[in-house]
Order: C-alpha cells, then sequence, then structure tokens
C-alpha cells in the first residue's frame, strides 16, 4: 500500500506501529464519496507471494456473532450484550466466562466480536479485551471484524488513517495468537468489486503480521457473494467472509436456496465461513420440518444443508445482541435469552428446532 506521501509499504517491512501510520447503519445504500486518502486504498498491489491455501474445509468454526444490543453499527465505543462500559478487564473476563460456558453447551467453539475506531485504543479497549482474551484461554478462536462507525459510512472506508490505526493495533496485539481471526470490513458494498479487493489487497500488505490464513475477506457486496474474491489470486491464502439471509432476496423454495447459496460461493466454499446467517427464533418456528412452506424455515434449512455437504463453518447473527425487533426490546433472531446479574450471566435457548439445526450445519 502506498502511504500519503507515496512510499511503499510491502510484506517485507514491520507491520506499521498505530503512531506511524499516515494521519490525514444498519445497510445504508447511499454511496459516500471519499477523498485522497481512500483513493490511495485502491491503488493494486502484487500478489501475496509464498502465501498458502487457507485449509481444505472451515467446519472448526462452529460459532456465533455476540453483538451489541442495537447493532454495531456505531459512531461510539462498542460494548457487547451483557457487558457495561464501566467493566474492568477482569469483570468483562468473568463475564464472558458466563457466557461461553453456556454457549459452548451447545458446541459453540467460535465468537465474532466487532471492532471500531472508537473502541481499539480506548480505555475501554483494554477492558473489551477480556472477551477476546477469555475466549482463546479456553481454546475458542475470535473473529474480530469491523463495523462502519463514521471513519466507514456507505460500506466504504471514508478515514483510511483511522482504519489503519485501528487495525495496526489489532495486528500488533493479536497477530501472533494463532486463536484470534481478522476480517478488515464488514459487509463492502460500497464499492464496486474491483475496488473493494484492491482495499482487501492492500489491508494484506499493510498489515503483514497478519497471517493470511488468518483473515477473513469478505465477499462483495453485503459480503454476500465470493466468487470474484474467490478468483482473484492476491487472497488465495486467505479464508472468505460470506453472508446470506432470507431478507436480502425474495422468497425461495428450499431447494432454490441451496442453489442460489451454492452458486454465490463460486469455487472456495473449502476457504469460505458464514460469517452472518440467521432467522427469528422466537416466534415458535419449527427449523426441524423438512416440508415447512415457511420461507425462514426454509432457509436455514438450506443454509445449513451446504455448509454440512461443504464442510464449512459459520457464526450464527447473533448470540446475542443485534438490533431489537418492534417492541420485544431484543432481536428475535437471538439464539439465546439472556439472564442473570454482575459477573452471574446465564443463556436459554430461544428455539430449540433452530439450535439444533444451527449444530447440524457445523456437522455436529
Amino acid at each position: 500500500m502506498t502511504t500519503q506521501q507515496g512510499i511503499q509499504i510491502g510484506r517485507g517491512m514491520p507491520d506499521p506501529r498505530p503512531d506511524e501510520v499516515p494521519t490525514s447503519r444498519r445497510r445504508p445504500l447511499g454511496r459516500v464519496l471519499v477523498g485522497a486518502l481512500a483513493a490511495v486504498a485502491l491503488i493494486p498491489v502484487a500478489a501475496v507471494s509464498g502465501a498458502s491455501p487457507a485449509g481444505a474445509a472451515t467446519n472448526q468454526f462452529r460459532g456465533m456473532n455476540w453483538a451489541v444490543l442495537g447493532d454495531n453499527f456505531s459512531t461510539g465505543p462498542l460494548v457487547v450484550q451483557g457487558l457495561s462500559q464501566s467493566d474492568s478487564n477482569a469483570t468483562v473476563r468473568a463475564k464472558a466466562n458466563a457466557l461461553y460456558d453456556d454457549m459452548a453447551a451447545v458446541g459453540v467453539n467460535t465468537v465474532r466480536l466487532p471492532i471500531n475506531t472508537h473502541t481499539v485504543g480506548t480505555t475501554w479497549w483494554n477492558n473489551y479485551r477480556g472477551a477476546i482474551d477469555a475466549a482463546t484461554a479456553r481454546g475458542f478462536k475470535v473473529i474480530l471484524a469491523y463495523w462502519e462507525d463514521g471513519a466507514a459510512s456507505g460500506g466504504r472506508i471514508t478515514n483510511l488513517a483511522a482504519w489503519n490505526t485501528m487495525w495496526s493495533r489489532v495486528t500488533n496485539t493479536y497477530g501472533s495468537n494463532t486463536n484470534v481471526y481478522f476480517e478488515p470490513m464488514n459487509e463492502p458494498h460500497g464499492y464496486s468489486s474491483a475496488d473493494w479487493r484492491n482495499v482487501a489487497a492492500n489491508w494484506l500488505s499493510y498489515h503483514y503480521s497478519a497471517v493470511p490464513s488468518r483473515v477473513l475477506i469478505g465477499g462483495t457486496g453485503y459480503s454476500q457473494d465470493l466468487r470474484d474474491v474467490c478468483n482473484d489470486s492476491r487472497f488465495s491464502g486467505t479464508l472468505l467472509s460470506f453472508h446470506h439471509y432470507a431478507f436480502f432476496y425474495s422468497a425461495m423454495t428450499y431447494d432454490a436456496f441451496r442453489s442460489h447459496i451454492q452458486t454465490r460461493l463460486g469455487n472456495c466454499a473449502s476457504r469460505a465461513v458464514v460469517t452472518e446467517y440467521g432467522a427469528p427464533m422466537s416466534t415458535g418456528l419449527d427449523y426441524a420440518n423438512a416440508n415447512s412452506t415457511d420461507n425462514f424455515v426454509r432457509h436455514i434449512r438450506a443454509v445449513t444443508q451446504v455448509m454440512r455437504d461443504n464442510r464449512m463453518g459459520g457464526t450464527y447473527w447473533p448470540a446475542l445482541g443485534g438490533k431489537p425487533t418492534g417492541s420485544l426490546g431484543y432481536d428475535h433472531y437471538s439464539m439465546f435469552a439472556l439472564s442473570g446479574s454482575g459477573t452471574n450471566l446465564n443463556l436459554t435457548v430461544r428455539n430449540a428446532s433452530g439450535r439444533d439445526r444451527i449444530r447440524y450445519g457445523w456437522g455436529l
């Protein structure tokens, strides 16, 4: 990647320290015009030499998203549901471990956590890291994914310096931790395919302490199509992040959903992780009913069948948090209801058939 001063930063140079990086909502559809800094990110870089394939299957990722109640698109610090910004690192660890115990009981071994430029590098970051460190200490994998926060808007990075500063801090801290994975941007829908692939390739070149096999590059659009990214040799050593929701598309039959998903995975199902997929878990839907005419049931059954057929992993959206539905006070896609107080927190499954179908998709 080229800095504002035109200096080439290659993989043979150290990942820049945060102070060396040059200074310069739910799915909005408008494109934001960006200045020279963002334009710099679109300069293609050479393919990463010596990058090895990320793997022949991804079903080692049996995960869920732990999100902010209100969604992760925020211009402030990210405080995921169950935590408080006044919590110390020790308190965050204790709360996280209580929740991870209940997640593990249904087969979870991976958590996808949000980060943004208003969180990393702050006092809250020092405490929020307790959720990351508690997970890795018990052998969980953690996917750290960047959500729009003002440094990105309309599905594009609008403050390249702030974004790179954030990621330099994160990769400098966790680059050597083999249980931590990095997702440069959630749903880069404001970019054309070519522009997003250049941004992502530059990220790989710039943040070289992020080992490619532990990086998840999102598909085009709302991370909903992997074909162009899959066919770009610059990402041959990375994992790929894929999203699929029923509400993205018109209603389909079960077979049509399966075909639709498989098509958008391209030839890269073996490197893909379905980092977001979900459906209502509070309305009594029966996800075990193969003859259901409900579109959500058909969709979840199709996604999980494609995952199982291809030995793919996934992180269900969400375990906790998300955008509250109507007057419920919680996201009706959330797998768990939260109860308890202090560090004595508990999770209760909202829909047993939904839980079982998610487990089926993981290969359990």
